[in-house]
Parts: structure tokens; sequence; C-alpha cells
């Protein structure tokens, strides 16, 4: 009712006063009528900005193939560099992704306000280009661990950047949907890591290919981002207005420019970016919707997705499926719940599939926790392992996986939404990391039953959380967010 009125506002704002109307022919003045109604309900074509999400992509697609790069090679490259046998030294080789990843996202959101968009996706190509060709030819375990390091730099600098192009440049009904591309892609870059790594067991040095094959996405983001949008959102914030009104034009359609400036102007008066400190993303106005991003981010790993990933291929190995397989299944469960998420994202809205999907998961940990108690022996036990980690997977997918990517990036105001970005994408990593270290120790104290009540338990407090926090951004503008948000502090 309320968008039928403002509509209503915006016709009858456009009406020339009562005493000129009788200079006007009334076949002018109704085509102005029917001008105003057709701007005021029509969407932009979606055709247009379709193309740059695609390029934009190309970074998630990275970053799940270097997540998954070494799992397949890891036992070939420890016996080529000599550190065969060395857990310590295999963990290094998969971890220091993490260390690199971290610096990438904190330093993310000062590099995309200050150079752009555009050039902060050629900005994370390069150390991934240089950290493959590093990783590829190194002879020791120093030289695949510097390689590893540049890789996680890149890693950690393109999704934040991601997540900001594709919410900005993307129109609002169709926004949820392109935010759901980047879960996809990193699916399938996953999925594409472990389909690249099969023959590492019967060529000698294929782990070598495995990572050179990164080149190539890399250098197609690099080259193609040349000539890809840069986001009006930028471009405005830093006073370049025709330059916005320009890319507004290639992404939304010449009869569309106006009013996405003129939504523009309600919230972005030309604060300088660059003046947002830490502190007051911490402790000033903005601490609430940062602490929601954080809070998202933080949840979504301690519900232990990453835990389940680790640990899935043991699971699969006692029902008597082989690991290759048990990827196989893990990343179409994976691959499955994004497409679905994808085709609801805009339908349901953003609060509903978090709602949905954390309880999903968590219901799924309890299948797991009785899977592993004493009430339940042999082969039933085992399937209830494996359906309720599948189930977990997918349920994963649906929300909690890119939901926050999608989410923060719309909550956030223009002023400081890289920057939050950057801090909440550092959350994560820290989260990530620590799961990931002492995932295995707590299992040996706990036993998996305790430990995954632990996780259902988080997955429970994120159902809570969700309701109480975090608000519905389905269909409405970055504007109508952010000044339905600011009207709240």
């Amino acid at each position: 009712m309320w968008s039928h009125q403002r509509e209503s506002l915006s016709i009858y704002q456009r009406i020339p006063p009562k005493e000129n109307l009788d200079q006007m022919d009334m076949e002018d003045y109704s085509a102005l009528l029917q001008s105003s109604v057709d701007e005021e309900s029509s969407n932009p074509p979606w055709r247009l900005s379709l193309p740059y999400v695609l390029v934009a992509t190309i970074t998630s697609f990275l970053f799940g193939y270097h997540l998954g790069v070494v799992n397949e090679p890891l036992e070939s490259i420890s016996s080529d560099l000599g550190f065969s046998g060395d857990t310590l030294a295999e963990g290094l080789v998969v971890s220091t992704c993490l260390a690199g990843a971290f610096a990438g996202s904190l330093f993310s959101g000062w590099i995309a306000d200050g150079l752009g968009r555009r050039r902060a996706f050629q900005l994370c190509a390069l150390p991934m280009i240089l950290g493959a060709f590093v990783s590829a030819k190194s002879k020791t375990l120093m030289g695949m661990l510097l390689g590893r390091l540049l890789v996680g730099t890149g890693m950690g600098l393109g999704p934040p950047v991601a997540s900001l192009y594709v919410t900005e440049i993307s129109p609002a009904f169709v926004r949820g949907t392109y935010g759901s591309f980047i879960q996809i892609a990193t699916c399938l870059g996953l999925m594409g890591s472990l389909l690249v790594g099969i023959p590492v067991k019967e060529i000698s040095g294929w782990w070598r290919v495995c990572f050179l094959l990164s080149i190539v996405p890399a250098t197609i983001l690099c080259l193609s981002m040349s000539f890809c949008a840069e986001s009006p959102h930028w471009l405005y914030k830093r006073g370049r207005i025709t330059e916005a009104e320009a890319e507004f034009e290639r992404l939304l359609g010449a009869s569309h420019v106006k009013s996405a400036i003129a939504e523009l102007s309600k919230s972005d008066r030309g604060d300088d970016s660059d003046s947002v400190t830490i502190s007051e993303l911490l402790y000033g106005r903005h601490f609430r919707v940062v602490f929601i991003g954080s809070a998202l981010f933080a949840l979504q790993q301690l519900s232990g997705i990453n835990a389940v990933f680790y640990f899935s291929s043991a699971v699969f190995r006692s029902a008597g499926v082989p690991s290759g397989l048990a990827n196989v299944f893990i990343g179409v469960a994976n691959l499955s719940g994004s497409i679905v998420a994808m085709a609801l994202m805009d339908k349901l809205g953003r609060r509903v599939l978090l709602l949905c999907s954390f309880f999903g998961m968590a219901m799924s940990m309890l299948l797991q926790v009785f899977s592993a108690s004493s009430y339940l022996k042999g082969s039933g036990a085992l399937y209830l392992s494996v359906g309720g980690m599948l189930m977990f997977v997918l349920t994963f997918a649906l929300g909690a996986g890119p939901v926050p990517g999608l989410l923060l990036p719309e909550i956030f105001p223009s002023r400081i939404r890289a920057k939050a970005m950057a801090v909440c994408m550092s959350v994560h990593w820290v989260i990530n990391f620590f799961v990931g270290l002492l995932f295995l120790r707590l299992l040996e104290l706990l036993g998996p039953s305790l430990l995954y009540s632990i996780f259902a338990a988080f997955c429970l407090l994120a159902v809570v959380f969700v309701k109480r926090n975090v608000i519905e951004t389905k269909g409405k503008s970055l504007q109508e967010i952010e000044i339905a948000l600011l009207s709240q502090i």
C-alpha cells in the first residue's frame, strides 16, 4: 500500500499546476501521466548487468578452487617436496592460505574504497596468478608456503569485493538471485579442484598442473575487469556524478538513470569514505549493523560447517564409500542447495532462508549426535550419519552459506560498506582458523556426540539471533534499506 501511495505522490508531483493545464494538449498530458506510471512500475532489464556479475564471480570460483586444490594432491606434494609424514608441514600447506586470507580481507575495504571495485578485482587476481605459479614451480616446502600465502592474500581480498560489487550493480528485484551466483561459483570451484586432482596418483607431478590451471581464470578476471562497469555507488561517493550516470545507463538502461541517481542522493551526502575509522565501526553509531554482520559470519563458522567438510571423508569411509565418491556427494549437495537458494532468494527473502537454514542444520547435527550415541549400532548408525551430513551441507547451502555475503552489503550504509565488510570477513577468517585448528583436538577430548551437540546449539542460537536482529531486504533498494536502518539507531 505504501509503495502504491508513493507512486501516486510521485506522479502527482510531476503534474503541472492547474492553471497551466489549459495550455497543454490533452494528449501530451495523458502521455506524461502514462510515462510516469511506466517508469515507476517497471523494473530495469536484468540482462544488462548479468555479464558483469558473471565476471565478478570468477573471484568466487578461484576462492573455491584454491580451498580444495591441495586436498587430493597433498600426499604427492609432501612426497615430492620432502616432508612426507610431517603432519605439521602438511597442515601448514593447507592453513597458510588462511593467514594470507585474513590479511587480504582486513585491507579489502580500504583497497575497494581507495582504488575502486574494478581495480580491487584486478589487484586480487595478481597474487593468485603469482602465488599459483610459485606453488607450481616450488622445489621446497618454503617455496610452497610462499605461494600459498600469496594465493591466500588474493582469496581474502576477492570475496568481500565480489559481494560489494554484485550488490551495488544489481537491480533490486534480482539482487538476491545474482548474489547467489557467488555461492554457486564457489561450489563449482571446489568441485573443479576435486575433478582436476583425480589423476594426481597416476601422473607424476600432476599437482603442479593443478596449480598452473588456476592461472587461466585469474588472468581472465584481470583482463575482463578492464571492460566491466565500475560501481556507480563508488563513483557517486567520489563525486564523479557524470561517470556514475554513464555506468547506471550501462547497468540499468537510460530510462532508469535519473531515478537511480535520485535514490543515491537520498542517503549519500558526499561523505568522505576514507575518513571512516575502525573505532567508528566498533564503537560509533554503526556498531549495531557491524555487530550483526560479524555475528552472522561467526555463527556461520561456529555451526561446524568446515569441521563437517573436514570429517566427511572419514564418515563416508566408515560406511564403505570411497573418499572420491564422498567428495562428489558433498559437492552435489552443496551445489544443489545453492541452486535452490538462488531460485528462492528473491521470492522468500533472505531472513526466511537464514531461519530455515540454521534450523535445518541444527536438526542435521542432532541426527549426527543420535547416530554417534550408544542407542544405535551397526549399519543403521552409519547410514544415519551419512544422511545427516548430506542434509547438513544441503541446508547450509540453502541460506547460511550464501545469505551473509549478500545481506551484509545490503544493510551496511554506503559510506562504511566496504570497510565494514572487511571487518566482518576478518572475523570470518579468524573463527574459521580456530575451528580448523581445534576441531580434531576437541573431538578427542569431548567425543563426537558432545561436540556435535555444541554445533547444534550454535545453530539454534543463530536462529534466535536472526529472528531478533535481521531485517528483510528483499526487493528494496540499498537506499531504502539504509534509511530504514538509520532510523532505528
